[in-house]
């Protein structure tokens, strides 16, 4: 029950945080944020009886700025929909490509990295994809920072969140 995830939002509905269920809760009986969904039941104590939040939203406006996504293996791979960028295939064997080969000038940016099968990776080897005649089926680019993006990985499995979502 802990370790569900409980949306936070800030006091103009604006989705900025993901927490535990305890920090929540801390957050509500500090009278930080009050509840907006529960669809979970109930933690009772001796004294009361408290709601298990889904989506909370805080009293004051917290000033944050627009987040971006942190390059890493598994943001490449959310982003390229766990799909090889040169032949289509997905499921395990995934690595990351270097478009342009770090040897040969090519940077560690959003621009320059995609998900390929171990198999197009060692064909690729060293080489450019032109050098390589290999195609890529789409050009790499940065996430969009929005919020359905970030929390997209929740969506199925809290539905109830989407409407909070949706349109940041």
């Amino acid at each position: 029950m802990q370790s569900l995830p409980v949306l936070v939002l800030n006091a103009n509905y604006e989705p900025i945080h993901v927490t535990s269920v305890r920090r929540a809760v801390n957050l509500m009986l500090g009278e930080k944020a009050y509840l907006i969904l529960n669809g979970r039941g109930f933690i009772r104590s001796v004294a009361r009886e408290l709601p298990i939040p889904s989506v909370i939203r805080l009293n004051q406006m917290v000033n944050k700025p627009r987040q971006s996504i942190h390059l890493s293996s598994p943001e490449i791979f959310i982003r390229d929909n766990h799909t090889c960028q040169y032949c289509g295939a997905s499921g395990v064997g995934l690595t990351v490509d270097h478009v342009i080969p770090r040897h040969l000038g090519g940077k560690h940016v959003w621009e320059n990295v995609v998900t390929a099968c171990a198999r197009c990776n060692h064909l690729k080897g060293g080489r450019t994809p032109e050098q390589a005649r290999m195609q890529l089926r789409s050009l790499p680019k940065a996430p969009p920072t929005s919020a359905a993006y970030r929390y997209s990985r929740h969506l199925s499995n809290h539905q109830e969140w989407e409407n909070f979502i949706r349109n940041w």
